[in-house]
């Protein structure tokens, strides 16, 4: 037998079916009758009353069927179902739907099948009322009027017992809502007869369910209102405005002590089937806790908007005395007195004493103002421990009373003339330690533990208060020591700036004829020295050049703690570094005798780096593993690419560092006991290395045991490769036409570098050099001969070089004239200022020949330094 096929609407139909809560409950007696009333009306062995579920075909009634149920897939009734229409089969043995049907086949051996679709409700079939015969027949017109009538009873069966269920689910939700709910409920007749109480309603109002039950509601309301209690109801059945009924109101019931409970009460009218008035329920909600708690919200709505504007308007209040004045006369208001006062407990070697902050007037005077002044100024303080306030102050104690002139003393009050009734002194602890107090006089409300527990958020606002006063003064001072100490510490700053340009000039300008006058002589083509005059020379120039070496260090280490000293961050190629910083060390490690191997990194790996800086980061590790090496040995120079750094690392083959010690080499000044060694150095080069590797984004660290050597490490960030840009390299100087013998106006004062610029010049072909001691002589000389370039000193007796140069450009005549800078003063900022200035370019002492060289070829297109 082919399975039908669910119909269109099979989930609301399902609905339908589960909605009816028929499915699996017991016989009912009423359904059994019907269905034997169709078997013998019919005269049919079998009659089914049935319901189609999701998988299965159930019976609710079954005479003449031993199960109650069947799978969907074998019911016939699905075939009624899917039909949704009257389904009559005279033979199963001849319908091809169901010949192979298991219950045709087998046991039952169904041959007849007549079946009715049931709806009880919206048209949807849930099951049928069904004959089944084990012979096959005939079913006639009439037959299927009788058998639609009785499923229209059947229907009528469903509906009442869905109806049943309903109203059972009702009363026992109804009952639960009565018995359990947490408000009280009371049903009354029309004539006020109390029909029904709830458990809550007896406990709130202290009845028992027998005592009320059939009594007049009135006996629950307070006296005044017995008599009116009926008239509300008689007025709201005569259809007069309600006042109770249908729109609920706060009123107070009457418990069964006298006493009155506050409750809100809802009325609502019940009505009949016949749209009257029936009865009435009274729905009362405890306010007994809401009536407890507005009260303490009212009384301390005034406490707390105190302590609000306190709390808010504390900056402004803390202008002078207003802060404490507000506190005290808030004190006043809130405990209804005549006098109150609010000090600071100062603690002392012999006790503690009271500084008033704010106090009352109590002065008569001109003399007992005048106290009054002291108290209020704080410059008298109260030490008294015996008296009414120092009871407080002096021991930490409460003191109420509430009859001060039977019990005290007219000296224990700061003004032994103004009359006292009652009084409350209340010690202000932060964290177990006393530091304030207040008090209050002559209250109109009794003074005792209560209103001390309810002023508690106000003591608690005035620990608050007296700690920020306490903090801002410390603030205060705290500040004023922080501007002495700024001010110092900018002193400091601009005396140690001054101390190293200072120096930087010092220094350099002996050191500008020292190296100046090497280099002539280490390149003199004219007489040129023997072999042991040549080394003579070069020693001189490479201690110069150590001790400039050693100058640069200490200044750029300033330069690093100052943090004024400034990067170039660029997407630069590390093999050119690599390359640049071997080939400069390249004769230095020959001449030690070491061995350097540098394996270039790859040419397409880049890093965001200050070329200049990484150079000289290579230059101080390369170095030091030449310095600190053994006799030849060797220095490995390479890279590693790790993701987003690349690694670079220095190895030597000298003797090692003790682990324990490694994180010394970087502290400035260190040597590691190297001092007293032949090798020459500061211990600050380290220092500035992993300054400088830092700012450039990146970490330093080294690898090193006893006797194996050391491999000094550092990371860069890598170059993405949008940002990547060729590598750097030295781009040459854009020349001017070469001027026919142009004159070189050299203005210094010091004799020793007018000399030394002489023999600097006379080593150039083509160049004139005339030389001016002071800025007024240079520019005397400018009106009587126009150099092609002015050199000039800044530090120069009357005018300034700034002073000649601003005097210069405001000439029209020497607007453009090309003027350089040549100073001892060599920091970053001397060299910024300069050129902000308008000098066409800066050179620092010690001169460097080759450069001084290659500026005046930029700038004349003059020839250049002859090589020896």
């Amino acid at each position: 037998m082919p399975a039908s096929a669910p119909p269109d609407n099979e989930p609301q139909r399902l609905a339908a079916v589960h909605a009816l809560h028929v499915l699996d409950t017991p016989a009912e007696e009423a359904f059994d009758r019907l269905a034997q009333l169709a078997r013998e009306l019919f005269d049919v062995p079998v009659a089914l009353i049935t319901l189609l579920d999701e998988q299965r075909q159930w019976f609710k009634s079954h005479p003449g069927f031993d199960i109650c149920q069947t799978p969907r897939d074998i019911a016939f009734c699905d075939h009624t179902i899917t039909a949704d229409a009257p389904l009559v089969v005279p033979d199963t043995h001849r319908d091809v739907r169901f010949m192979d049907n298991r219950l045709v086949v087998e046991p039952p051996h169904i041959r007849f099948y007549a079946g009715y679709p049931l709806r009880p409700h919206d048209q949807l079939a849930v099951g049928s009322l069904c004959l089944l015969d084990h012979q096959p027949r005939e079913f006639s017109e009439r037959d299927m009027g009788l058998l639609k009538s009785l499923a229209g009873q059947v229907e009528e069966l469903l509906r009442q017992h869905q109806m049943r269920y309903t109203l059972a689910q009702t009363t026992r939700r109804y009952e639960a809502l009565f018995n359990e709910s947490a408000t009280g409920i009371v049903r009354i007749n029309r004539d006020g007869t109390v029909l029904g109480i709830n458990p809550f309603a007896l406990k709130l109002l202290g009845y028992t369910r027998d005592e009320v039950l059939g009594r007049n509601v009135a006996m629950l309301t307070p006296p005044d209102l017995h008599d009116r209690h009926d008239s509300f109801i008689a007025r709201f059945l005569a259809g007069g405005r309600p006042q109770v009924v249908g729109r609920g109101r706060e009123v107070e019931a009457q418990h069964k002590a006298g006493h009155r409970v506050p409750v809100h009460l809802a009325v609502n009218a019940i009505d009949d089937e016949h749209h009257q008035v029936a009865e009435f329920i009274g729905i009362l909600t405890d306010l007994r806790q809401i009536h407890a708690a507005n009260q303490r919200i009212q009384k301390e709505q005034s406490l707390l908007k105190v302590l609000h504007q306190g709390i808010t308007d504390y900056p402004a209040l803390m202008s002078g005395k207003r802060l404490w004045i507000f506190l005290m006369e808030a004190l006043r208001e809130l405990t209804d007195s005549d006098y109150a006062l609010i000090g600071e407990v100062i603690q002392g070697d012999t006790g503690n004493a009271l500084k008033l902050h704010a106090i009352t007037d109590l002065s008569w005077s001109s003399e007992s103002q005048q106290v009054m002044e002291q108290l209020a100024s704080g410059d008298m303080v109260l030490k008294n421990p015996n008296s009414l306030l120092g009871r407080v102050f002096s021991r930490g104690k409460v003191v109420i009373d509430n009859n001060v002139n039977a019990s005290t003393q007219r000296s224990e009050f700061p003004l032994g003339q103004v009359q006292f009734d009652n009084y409350l002194g209340v010690p202000i602890f932060s964290h177990g330690q006393l530091i304030g107090m207040y008090a209050i006089a002559n209250s109109r409300q009794p003074l005792n533990r209560g209103l001390l527990d309810w002023l508690q958020p106000f003591t608690d606002t005035c620990v608050l208060l007296i700690n920020l006063y306490r903090q801002m003064a410390e603030r205060e001072q705290v500040m004023q020591d922080l501007a002495a100490a700024r001010d110092q510490a900018e002193q400091a700053n601009q005396a140690k700036s001054d101390f190293l340009s200072s120096m930087s000039h010092e220094l350099r300008t002996p050191l500008n004829a020292i190296l100046g006058f090497a280099q002539l002589l280490a390149s003199n083509t004219r007489t040129p020295l023997n072999a042991k005059q040549q080394r003579q020379v070069r020693q001189i120039e490479k201690s110069g050049q150590h001790l400039l070496s050693l100058i640069n260090d200490v200044l750029d280490l300033a330069k690093i703690e100052a943090r004024q000293l400034s990067l170039s961050i660029e997407t630069i190629s590390l093999a050119g570094v690599f390359d640049d910083a071997c080939s400069t060390l390249e004769a230095s490690t020959k001449n030690a005798g070491i061995a350097l191997s540098c394996t270039l990194p790859d040419a397409a790996w880049r890093v965001h780096a200050d070329y200049t800086r990484t150079k000289q980061i290579l230059l101080n590790l390369l170095s030091n593993a030449m310095k600190y090496n053994v006799a030849h040995g060797r220095i490995e120079l390479s890279a590693e690419h790790q993701q987003e750094q690349i690694k670079i690392r220095v190895r030597d083959t000298g003797p090692g560092v003790d682990p324990a010690r490694l994180d010394e080499l970087f502290e400035p000044f260190n040597r590691l006991d190297a001092e007293d060694s032949t090798v020459e150095g500061t211990g600050i080069g380290l220092s500035i290395t992993r300054e400088l590797v830092e700012q450039m984004h990146g970490r330093i660290g080294v690898d090193s045991q006893p006797g194996q050597g050391a491999t000094f490490w550092f990371t860069l960030p890598v170059a993405t490769p949008a940002a990547a840009s060729s590598p750097r390299e030295p781009q040459p100087d854009a020349s001017s036409a070469p001027l026919s013998s142009p004159t070189l106006l050299y203005i210094e004062d010091n004799p020793a570098n007018q000399r030394l610029m002489e023999d600097i010049v006379d080593a150039m072909e083509g160049i004139t050099l005339r030389t001016a001691s002071s800025a007024e002589l240079g520019l005397d000389m400018l009106q009587a001969e126009r150099p092609a370039v002015v050199l000039m000193d800044l530090h120069l007796p009357g005018m300034g070089g700034y002073e000649a140069l601003a005097h210069l450009r405001r000439d029209p005549r020497y607007r453009h004239l090309p003027v350089i800078a040549l100073s001892a003063n060599a920091l970053p900022r001397d060299v910024r200022q300069g050129l902000n200035a308008g000098f066409d370019d800066y050179l620092k002492k010690p001169i460097d020949i080759a450069q001084l060289s290659d500026t005046l070829h930029h700038l004349l297109g003059a020839p250049t330094r002859q090589e020896p």
